[in-house]
């Protein structure tokens, strides 16, 4: 028996009274007239959303004001940036951070997620207050951190709003201790800075006022290994144990291991999606170029730079050491190249992005740093020179170009030694409705456990450099050499009189020592002839009697 015929036989001789019921009718089709627009919004913008009463979409911005209260001020800086119309991350998480629910949220790069969660921070917190932190964002890079900094800043221009990042985690304890007055409102960090304040004894970082704690790139955050901050994170959770702190949970993808996590642990979960999830965006033109072997790369990436292309590019390799390589490389290539990883100073990175920014460098060869929520405008080209380790880092490579509507391009390099990657990579690209050679696609699906290492562990490759590795090691010796002189040149300078000193005194000793082994070699074998060394050196008198 099925369902239908269960319910007809339940049901049989049962009637509606529509008199005794009419009420619950009524308001029935009042609820299904107000639900059959709000559901073709959604439709319209592909937001997908899951959990129970949930707020209807926002249209515009000036709905927060009439609705939720925002400061007019905000809502103009917003006019004065040029954001007119919300995009559908934004129509539907400020709504429901504004209703203080719990929110998962995945929506491609560069579709406003900064915005969704900055917006309705402010609309919350209505005014400066000196209880201290009330909102705590968390970003996985320093970078990331910077630019959610600078977006707030914009925001809350005129509006009093105290916004705090830190640079320096020993400052920091001085300035937010206990003994401090709490005149600050919204903190953004990265967690391996948080926890240093956070375990001082006592703790340098007072998390309790905290009312919204928000992770960027949830997904990065949650890794395992060295570049996961899985426990890091849970020592900040525990931190903000305020009874009115809600959590809000923002990346372009989204794993398992983040979702499981938020259904055990946030409170009326809402799942928000744009569109299909970890998916790339469709405004970039994505393209697989195989280069035969690694050598065949650097062929490939000046044949592009010959060609032409229009600035500003990004470059993305597995290595710190592939990024040094492909930088000396390039150096000289007539355009101008610079790098970034993790390896440079706080400020050496910072001047790099703010003159990628302003357009005085052309190309840029990054690691995974710049991989995730950098926001760099008009961005027209990302070449991913080695091969990306998984989909998920192929998604945030691509997606630092195509950004806020405008059209870009991803190059992808490969090799035979990229095959069992290959796959995954093709099926991102067809999803987002590029062309793929079928064989791609035909592909066999490697084991997990090889993805897994291969994520982790990236495979290893030759060396970019064309340079002869003798060559390298002079360099090398000669910088190595110059950094000891220079680092030793004060302590030359304070003993060169010592040294000189010293070095007559060696001369002067092995003199002594020449002419004595001379003296002795005459009188033990009387006839031999003396070394012209010890005529030319000696007297006239001794010439004399030698002769006699």
């Amino acid at each position: 028996m099925d369902a239908f015929e269960l319910f007809r036989k339940l049901g049989a001789g049962a009637k509606f009274d529509l008199k005794r019921f009419g009420q619950d009718a009524a308001r029935f089709k009042v609820s299904l007239c107000r639900w059959c627009p709000v559901n073709r919004i959604r439709s319209q913008h592909r937001i997908n959303v899951h959990g129970c009463d949930i707020p209807d979409p926002m249209c515009t911005f000036e709905e927060l004001q009439t609705e939720y209260r925002l400061n007019p001020r905000v809502l103009q800086n917003l006019r004065d940036a040029g954001l007119n119309t919300p995009t559908p991350i934004q129509m539907q998480a400020i709504p429901l951070m504004m209703h203080g629910r719990e929110v998962l949220a995945c929506a491609p790069t560069g579709s406003g997620k900064t915005l969704a969660f900055c917006l309705p921070l402010l609309a919350h917190l209505q005014q400066p207050a000196n209880l201290g932190f009330r909102a705590l964002i968390i970003s996985p890079t320093r970078e990331l951190a910077s630019q959610t900094y600078r977006e707030l800043l914009r925001l809350s221009e005129g509006v009093g709003f105290r916004v705090h990042i830190i640079d320096k985690a020993s400052v920091a304890a001085k300035k937010y201790g206990p003994q401090s007055n709490k005149k600050y409102d919204i903190l953004v960090s990265t967690p391996n800075r948080l926890i240093f304040l956070l375990k001082q004894d006592p703790p340098a970082l007072d998390l309790s006022s905290v009312e919204w704690l928000v992770v960027d790139e949830s997904d990065k955050l949650f890794e395992d290994g060295k570049t996961g901050f899985r426990e890091q994170l849970a020592t900040v959770f525990l931190a903000c144990c305020g009874s009115k702190v809600r959590r809000a949970f923002f990346s372009a993808t989204c794993t398992l291991d983040v979702e499981q996590w938020c259904r055990l642990n946030l409170d009326n979960l809402v799942s928000v999606n744009i569109g299909h999830r970890n998916t790339a965006v469709e405004t970039v033109e994505q393209e697989l170029l195989f280069v035969g072997t690694e050598n065949g790369k650097l062929v490939a990436m000046r044949d592009i730079i010959k060609k032409g292309f229009l600035p500003p590019m990004l470059v993305f390799v597995q290595s710190i050491d592939r990024a040094r390589e492909l930088f000396h490389e390039l150096v000289y290539e007539g355009i101008n190249v610079d790098v970034i990883h993790a390896d440079r100073t706080q400020q050496q990175r910072d001047n790099v992005v703010n003159s990628f920014r302003s357009g005085k460098i052309w190309v840029l060869i990054c690691t995974a740093l710049l991989a995730r929520g950098i926001d760099f405008k008009g961005v027209n080209l990302v070449l991913n020179y080695d091969f990306p380790t998984s989909a998920v880092e192929y998604i945030h490579r691509i997606g630092r170009t195509g950004r806020a509507g405008h059209q870009g391009k991803a190059i992808t390099f490969f090799t035979e030694n990229d095959k069992p990657l290959l796959r995954s990579i093709a099926n991102v690209i067809k999803q987002a409705g590029c062309p793929v050679p079928e064989y791609m696609i035909g592909f066999k699906k490697i084991h997990s456990k090889v993805k897994r290492r291969l994520e982790k562990k990236p495979p290893k490759r030759s060396t970019i450099c064309t340079t002869p590795r003798f060559l390298m090691k002079k360099k090398g010796t000669a910088a190595n050499k110059g950094q000891k002189q220079a680092a030793s040149g004060e302590h030359q300078g304070e003993n060169g009189c010592q040294m000189e000193s010293q070095k007559q005194k060696g001369e002067k000793k092995t003199k002594g020592q020449r002419l004595k082994k001379e003296n002795k070699r005459q009188k033990e074998g009387g006839a031999e002839k003396p070394k012209k060394t010890f005529q030319k050196s000696g007297s006239s008198s001794s010439r004399t009697k030698l002769k006699k």
